[in-house]
């Protein structure tokens, strides 16, 4: 009687032992399948968290802006952010505007500025054709090479030669605007922080009268957009100043729209044909990431999948 009970108890420990080890299998079996579930589910939540935060500090601040921690006196005001065409990915430069700019420039500020980085060539395709590029070109002189006796000779502009400055050097630039040296305007949309908005709010920015209580040395003009709010600069651009050749209403903002639009092409000209080459590139790189990616699931698809069994010797 003890005999058969002893056997009994031994084998209800033995049934036990092996149900708490399918139980402990099946729950390690079940972790191991939840546990990449688990893992792509973090990733996921995540990766989705991160592009949240992204997106919500580019709807708040933007991206490339810098705070100024100058006053508006020392700064100026900041120029507001503009919807220029151009600068979306798949948008070129508007080139009737770049027209119209150009004739901005040359009858308003070519008296004063120069756009001694830009060859009359640039415009060609451009702007203009090369009959009319020529024919403004030739409207210039300059110096030629030296003659017999060392004399250096004037001749007409070539395609090759840049555009000329109004004036013969810095002194003379000083002298005509009462010490104040105007800058050369090729590259000013680059060398001004906010690049186009900055130029087209200081050009539209003048008030009819200054606010009360400002003072400003004498020649300078109030404008709140320029570091200090007084340029020796005066308003410029009024309606009407400019008779466009195309029709267009020549408004102050219209004007001013167009000769920034030109002096970003003057800085950057080769704006479109970077843009041309980079969907180029988008489109090349697209597919052949499209194929690294078949060929990377094609040669470890058996590697990955394959499944290894260990047969123990038998005894």
């Amino acid at each position: 009687m003890l005999a058969r009970t002893a056997l009994r108890a031994s084998t209800l420990r033995s049934i036990s032992r092996q149900t708490t080890k399918r139980a402990a299998s099946s729950s390690s079996n079940a972790s191991k399948e939840q546990s990449p579930r688990m893992l792509n589910i973090a990733g996921t939540a995540a990766t989705v968290a991160a592009v949240g935060s992204v997106s919500l500090y580019y709807q708040q601040y933007g991206f490339g802006n810098t705070v100024y921690a100058g006053t508006p006196a020392e700064e100026g005001l900041h120029a507001p952010h503009f919807p220029w065409v151009h600068n979306e990915w798949l948008k070129t430069f508007d080139h009737a505007a770049l027209r119209r700019g150009f004739q901005v420039y040359r009858e308003v500020c070519a008296s004063c500025h120069s756009l001694s980085r830009v060859p009359w060539r640039a415009l060609v395709g451009v702007t203009h054709t090369v009959d009319e590029v020529k024919a403004m070109a030739e409207e210039h002189e300059y110096d030629d090479e030296p003659n017999d006796v060392g004399d250096i000779e004037k001749r007409a502009g070539k395609l090759s030669d840049p555009i000329p400055s109004p004036y013969a050097n810095d002194n003379a630039a000083r002298a005509a605007n009462q010490g104040a040296l105007p800058p050369d305007l090729s590259l000013i949309v680059k060398g001004r922080h906010g690049g186009c908005d900055y130029i087209f709010a200081l050009l539209t920015g003048y008030p009819d009268e200054p606010p009360a209580g400002t003072k400003l040395p004498e020649g300078l003009n109030f404008n709140p957009y320029f570091p200090g709010t007084g340029i020796a600069m005066a308003r410029v651009l009024y309606d009407g100043v400019v008779e466009y050749e195309d029709g267009t209403p020549a408004t102050t903002s219209q004007m001013a729209k167009d000769v920034v639009e030109f002096l970003n092409w003057a800085a950057e000209p080769e704006h479109d044909q970077r843009k041309k080459m980079g969907m180029k590139v988008l489109a090349v790189t697209s597919v052949l990431l499209a194929l690294s990616i078949w060929v990377k699931r094609y040669k470890w698809a058996p590697l990955k999948t394959r499944k290894i069994v260990y047969t123990p010797p038998k005894h």
